[in-house]
């Protein structure tokens, strides 16, 4: 199967929300990339940088786990690393500024 071609940012994130369309597939998104932030966090705040070292494990494995149970799919960083790296921070920023409408 041929990788589809994007010419930006912008013509990929609507491939990249399609991708994300399950509630839950969304949320283990949610729950891995704050993971990701909260060791980011922690390593900084402690100095110990050997936490970074599990961040792709929380980032990746919450993830994944959504595509290949919930999604039915395979995750677009397989296909585009760069793009779905900067789509799903897109799509936390975006989870974030819900939560803040809400309060």
């Amino acid at each position: 199967m041929q990788k589809k071609q994007f010419e930006s940012f912008s013509s990929f994130y609507p491939y990249y929300l399609a991708e994300h369309s399950n509630p839950t597939c969304r949320k283990l998104h949610y729950i891995g990339s704050s993971c990701v932030l909260l060791l980011v966090i922690c390593a900084l705040i402690f100095n110990n940088y050997y936490l970074l070292a599990y961040t792709p494990i929380a980032g990746y494995g919450f993830a994944w786990i959504g595509h290949f149970f919930f999604e039915n799919n395979k995750p677009a960083t397989f296909k585009h690393p760069l793009y779905s790296f900067w789509g799903d921070w897109v799509m936390y920023g975006a989870w974030i500024k819900s939560l803040i409408k809400r309060v």
